[in-house]
């Protein structure tokens, strides 16, 4: 990893009080890790809390466009509401590079870099696979969240598991990548890394497969050492307001009067999930 490899820690590159970076990553597509991202990084931002983010889906760029959806949209609509300060990982000419150094290293540290000074936090979205920047980056996490799906589909993303759902047969290459950047981390000096398992789109109902997820989710917690939070159920309200770069916390600046059932709550699945993040100096007060 880059500040290990390379002789350097965060400490060493002269920051002063670091930023807290939040990692929201695992290694399968569809689980809401972008969307977790966005909600939470605005409700900082919307607190009072300076903001960075970064997007490491270089292809798809999901937290990117959310973003460029917002300028655009409060450029339009004359409002001028608190958020994330996006950055895209800066360029950089190979020709710079060290012997042995690897480009998305250099540029994933010089954009911490950068942001970190003015930085309260920085959210760094990673991408639904295994890449050498989404490797780094979990490296770099004080609190890492791993957003996945209510089902043992998603769960085998964590830790394989016997055909009775019960008894766990081994860690998956995703919890051996955290175990290694938290042994990175230990010997680079910096404080363990608190990871957050976060389930989304839980049943409404005691589903027979939701305890037995529970169950072995508790299980693998003790294990492997994660805490697990709830997550965001599955409503329209975390998705429809993305072509304008709004979250439901902003409804009520845009004229909505009035919120729905619906939006009740998700704006309280979203109080509790910053809640349960443990995040220094955050009181989820809206």
């Amino acid at each position: 990893m880059w500040y290990y490899r390379h002789g350097l820690t965060r400490e060493s590159k002269g920051f002063g009080d670091m930023a807290h970076i939040i990692v929201v990553g695992n290694e399968k597509g569809g689980a809401g890790k972008s969307t977790v991202s966005m909600h939470v990084a605005t409700a900082l931002a919307r607190m009072g809390h300076k903001v960075s983010a970064l997007d490491l889906d270089l292809r798809q760029k999901t937290f990117g466009r959310y973003s460029e959806n917002r300028r655009k949209f409060l450029e339009k609509s004359g409002l001028n509401l608190a958020s994330p300060y996006y950055h895209d990982l800066p360029e950089v000419d190979p020709e710079t590079l060290k012997q042995g150094e690897n480009i998305y290293d250099r540029r994933l540290s010089a954009a911490v870099a950068e942001l970190e000074p003015d930085s309260d936090f920085i959210v760094i979205d990673c991408p639904g696979s295994h890449t050498r920047l989404s490797q780094v980056a979990h490296s770099l996490a004080d609190t890492l969240v791993t957003p996945l799906n209510d089902s043992f589909v998603d769960f085998d993303l964590l830790a394989h598991i016997d055909d009775d759902g019960k008894k766990i047969l081994g860690p998956s290459v995703y919890s051996e990548m955290v175990w290694n950047a938290r042994q990175l981390r230990a010997q680079a000096g910096l404080k363990p890394i608190d990871w957050v398992v976060v389930r989304n789109r839980l049943g409404a109902q005691q589903m027979v497969n939701k305890k037995k997820m529970g169950e072995a989710l508790d299980n693998l917690a003790k294990r492997i050492g994660f805490r697990t939070a709830p997550g965001f159920n599955e409503r329209v309200i975390f998705r429809e307001l993305f072509p304008r770069g709004l979250t439901l916390l902003d409804l009520k600046d845009i004229g909505v009067k009035q919120l729905n059932i619906s939006n009740v709550a998700a704006r309280q699945e979203l109080r509790d999930l910053i809640r349960e993040l443990k995040l220094p100096g955050v009181d989820a007060d809206f």
